[in-house]
């Protein structure tokens, strides 16, 4: 008769119950013992935000393998982490799930510090491994762009990453010479699938853009390490006002080929000391949190020759008096810069000058009014006033002699209300009272009011 050996059969329960045991411990561990969503909801269906959530955590796994210093720049994602979202999403949840990186939109932004990277094309092969659609987007490196050389190496701008419908955008960084980071504008070349991607939700590539480095923290969000800017608000306030405008190299090289550039040793050092006065103005306005651009002969050397005129003899910039602050002038002369003229009021025509190393810097403040823009104008013999008028435009970022500074967008615009049709000719003789195509006499100032709003020191 066939003996049981007892033993056996308890050791083979043994081995079995234990091999089931850790199979449910990793079950657990895999899929419920996370913050966060999980694959399944309480239905045992996919939802979108457990779709999108197991994308974005693929995505990071990924990239964590490769080293890539990303951070998370998703605008809706990054909205939320405001103390006023936080409460309120407080308020209204109850158990955990994807609060912050699920927007209900079809796509996740993340930004790459290029510089801090080096590009591995396994990255790529890997993300396709892991079932991720790619497109790769590539453009001309700006930073080998000159006078000189016209065109540089194609570099990466964007990638973006499709999986179960959902879009993750990955947006390359490069520092520029002005200390600041700068990306390229989203363009699709010919034949390229239109439809891989919603391009027109996409938070970037609309345009280049231009950004201060942010400080980054790690943090976990809906249970995944990610991070993000430390000042969230500081960083949203730059991606609204980040668009960025090249210099005209082609145009600039075309100009100085008809007109050579003065090369001068006098011509060399005006250019020297109005840079450094540029830096000076730059610095004392952005400790002040006062924005303001190129004006006048200072635009229009950046957008025709990519530049300072050596002949202009002065800096100018603008101002919009809504951002007038009674400290400028204080602020000014702790930077070295000496008062040389105040003329009108905050409520009329108002115009700072200072002196650095004999060369003027003009501060001209800007009035909207109706459908226009202008800045006014003071003869000091006089008391005659001038109205200068433009067309309504807004703020980009620009690059002038390594020098990250504000244009207005619509440039050409800009230049040729002041400087007309022809602004594309030298033109060394010019009276600032009549020679501009936008400027109207706008009465004077009454003789008892010369003493407080004609000030020459």
């Amino acid at each position: 008769m066939f003996r049981v050996n007892i033993s056996a059969i308890l050791f083979l329960l043994i081995v079995s119950s234990s091999v089931f045991l850790l199979f449910q411990l990793y079950y657990y561990r895999k899929y419920f013992n996370k913050p966060g969503p999980h694959i399944l909801s309480r239905t045992g269906h996919l939802t979108s935000s457990d779709v999108q959530w197991q994308t974005v955590k693929r995505f990071l796994a990924l990239s964590q393998r490769f080293k890539l210093p990303l951070f998370l720049a998703d605008t809706a994602a990054l909205t939320l982490l405001s103390q006023d979202a936080l409460l309120q999403r407080d308020q209204m949840v109850r158990e955990p799930h994807c609060s912050f990186l699920c927007t209900g939109r079809p796509m996740t932004s993340f930004a790459l510090n290029a510089n801090h990277w080096k590009y591995d094309p396994s990255f790529l092969s890997a993300a396709e491994e892991k079932g991720f659609e790619l497109l790769e987007l590539r453009g001309e490196d700006p930073r080998l762009s000159s006078l000189d050389t016209l065109s540089g190496q194609d570099i990466p701008l964007h990638f973006l990453f499709r999986l179960n419908g959902y879009t993750i955008q990955l947006v390359f960084l490069y520092e520029r010479s002005g200390h600041y980071l700068w990306h390229g504008a989203l363009r699709l070349r010919a034949h390229a699938d239109t439809t891989f991607a919603p391009f027109n939700q996409l938070d970037y590539g609309r345009h280049a853009g231009a950004y201060d480095r942010p400080d980054l923290v790690l943090t976990v969000l809906d249970g995944l390490d990610v991070r993000i800017p430390r000042n969230v608000s500081g960083f949203l306030s730059q991606q609204r006002h980040a668009r960025f405008l090249e210099c005209r190299y082609h145009d600039a090289r075309n100009f100085l080929q008809l007109y050579p550039d003065d090369s001068s040793p006098e011509a060399l050092s005006f250019r020297h000391r109005a840079t450094s006065l540029l830096r000076l103005a730059a610095r004392a306005l952005n400790q002040l949190n006062v924005p303001f651009w190129l004006s006048s002969g200072t635009c229009l050397g950046w957008f025709r020759q990519c530049s300072i005129i050596p002949y202009s003899r002065d800096v100018d910039i603008g101002i919009f008096i809504a951002d007038f602050r009674a400290d400028i002038i204080a602020a000014f002369q702790d930077a070295g810069l000496s008062l040389k003229h105040k003329f009108g009021k905050v409520e009329d025509s108002l115009e700072l000058s200072f002196l650095s190393d004999d060369v003027k810097l003009d501060i001209f403040f800007f009035y909207e009014d109706k459908d226009v823009v202008w800045n006014g104008g003071t003869q000091a013999k006089s008391g005659k006033k001038f109205k200068y008028i433009f067309p309504p435009f807004s703020l980009c970022w620009a690059e002038l002699l390594e020098l990250k500074v504000r244009v207005p967008c619509e440039t050409l615009d800009y230049i040729t209300a002041n400087y007309g049709d022809t602004w594309n000719i030298p033109l060394r003789s010019w009276d600032w009272k009549t020679s501009p195509s936008n400027v109207q006499q706008n009465g004077a100032w009454l003789p008892a009011e010369w003493e407080e709003l004609i000030q020459v020191y």
